[in-house]
């Protein structure tokens, strides 16, 4: 069983982003970046699953600038067998990334695809849902244990109300939380390997799919700033405080 895992390339999550000062979007000049955090879990949950010998190969894909080999060699140090580049300078909404990984996943037939939950950069949470519907396949999404047996996958899920447990048939879709595990590093022999490990590049016009604009981005600005804090010295003058903000009655 082969298994699919996007991975998109995003702001390091220690970095503080810098909105651009016309307010058009976020400064990503001299910015570090890294592999999103939930695709990185995503990764590991997938090699462990060939360590299991569940699965025959890994396959790692992302979608953007020339610079996200980095992210993919990343995940081929881990211990990806191959990767996918489909290049484009264009930013990629979530509805246009689940029309290409649909198309990718139509070429190779994978078992599972582990995709993480949700990107930091902008939290749609929605791709892993828009690919499931598209192909119309089972998906666990926000997982935080998985167990496959068989033909058929167990997802333990977070819910609001606890943990869910789904059973899925494969082919399915699993989006990752960030309990499922703790992603290994990269050690200095696999980083080498990685180099001589195979990695595709395509364009969205090979898969023709169209990945023109369907949102507007009006304004981006940082959030305000917050205001500090005042110690009250017992709870009548807590009450009193929160009456006149006109918080409390």
């Amino acid at each position: 069983m082969k298994i699919l895992v996007p991975v998109k390339r995003v702001i390091d999550y220690n970095a503080k982003p810098r909105v651009k000062a016309d307010g058009t979007g976020v400064d990503l000049a001299n910015v570090k970046m890294s592999m999103n955090p939930f695709d990185e879990i995503a990764v590991e949950e997938a090699i462990r699953l060939k360590e299991k010998g569940v699965a025959t190969e890994v396959i790692a894909v992302s979608i953007g600038v020339a610079k996200a080999q980095e992210t993919l060699r990343t995940s081929l140090a881990m211990g990806a067998d191959r990767a996918i580049l489909i290049q484009t300078d264009e930013e990629v909404e979530p509805l246009a990334l689940a029309k290409l990984l649909a198309k990718v996943q139509e070429e190779e037939g994978a078992g599972l695809i582990i995709l993480g939950k949700q990107a930091i950069d902008d939290d749609s949470n929605q791709t892993g849902q828009m690919l499931a519907a598209l192909l119309n396949l089972p998906q666990g999404t926000f997982a935080s244990k998985v167990e496959v047996e068989g033909d058929s996958v167990s997802v333990t899920r977070e819910v609001d109300g606890g943990l869910e447990t789904v059973k899925l048939s494969t082919p399915a879709i699993i989006t990752t939380d960030l309990r499922l595990n703790e992603p290994r590093y990269a050690s200095l022999p696999n980083i080498m390997k990685a180099k001589s490990k195979p990695l595709a590049q395509k364009t969205p016009a090979d898969y023709g799919v169209d990945i023109g604009a369907r949102l507007e981005t009006l304004k981006v600005v940082e959030p305000p700033k917050r205001t500090a804090g005042v110690k009250v010295a017992d709870v009548d003058e807590l009450v009193a405080k929160l009456k006149a903000m006109g918080v409390a009655a």
